[in-house]
């Protein structure tokens, strides 16, 4: 694997990688059929993991940690090593399925609630016609490592994993070496792929405010929203040199 360069934000370091320095990367991967393990993490995440260390060792096993959220990217220019620019999962996760559907190789979707994950597949195969989906199974299971062998069984190229942090990288890293596939925690995505929750439109994207949409969409997010403002305190706290 080609050594890429990683910025140190609060203990986890990222990738420095654009969204098309991504995608050629996983074009290689997909074709040489290598296991990858990718982890899109915004400021949440990296106050959790700062919180957790089990789990921060966890994401540090990542071939991949890209900056899912501006926080990140103001983050890495308050420290002086600036990242290149936002790769969100949802972004990450249409390119790879356009590109699956190229290359012809297959698709694992884990997660998410049986009617949201049926809708999700209903998108997926109307967008993607020609896409190759190896097996789904939602989020509502008992015994992982049924589910682990079952996808084991369809040895699918990429692997989906909608079950929220830290759930889903806790369960990635547990198994993703028992398959040679691209796997990727995706968050809420097959919710917006369902249409459940909207994404924001290109303006909020394009200004970075993509945050506040879905806090007027969903108001009940508002106490997730505090760790935003709690993790730019922790940043300047380390260009300070008052934290380590």
């Amino acid at each position: 694997m080609t050594t890429l360069k990683k910025i140190p934000i609060l203990g986890i370091d990222f990738t420095k990688i654009t969204n098309h320095e991504l995608l050629e990367l996983l074009k290689k991967d997909l074709t040489a059929k290598n296991t990858r393990f990718i982890v899109t993490a915004n400021p949440e995440i990296v106050l959790y993991a700062r919180k957790h260390p089990a789990y921060a060792k966890v994401i540090r096993q990542a071939d991949y940690i890209t900056a899912d959220g501006i926080g990140i990217i103001i983050g890495s220019r308050i420290l002086k090593h600036p990242l290149p620019e936002r790769v969100t999962g949802f972004d990450t996760m249409n390119q790879l399925l356009a590109l699956a559907e190229k290359l012809q190789k297959s698709v694992y979707f884990l997660g998410a609630k049986m009617d949201v994950l049926q809708a999700a597949l209903k998108a997926v195969k109307k967008n993607y016609p020609q896409l190759i989906i190896a097996g789904a199974q939602d989020g509502y299971f008992g015994q992982e490592l049924l589910v682990a062998k079952a996808i084991q069984k369809v040895k699918p190229d990429i692997v989906l994993v909608a079950l929220g942090f830290p759930k889903q990288e806790l369960f990635i890293q547990k198994y993703y070496q028992s398959s040679q596939a691209i796997w990727m925690g995706v968050g809420g995505s097959f919710d917006v792929l369902a249409g459940k929750v909207k994404r924001a439109p290109f303006f909020w994207q394009k200004h970075h405010i993509e945050w506040l949409y879905r806090l007027i969409q969903e108001p009940t997010r508002l106490p997730r929203m505090i760790a935003l403002p709690k993790y730019l305190l922790f940043v300047l706290a380390k260009k300070f040199h008052l934290i380590k």
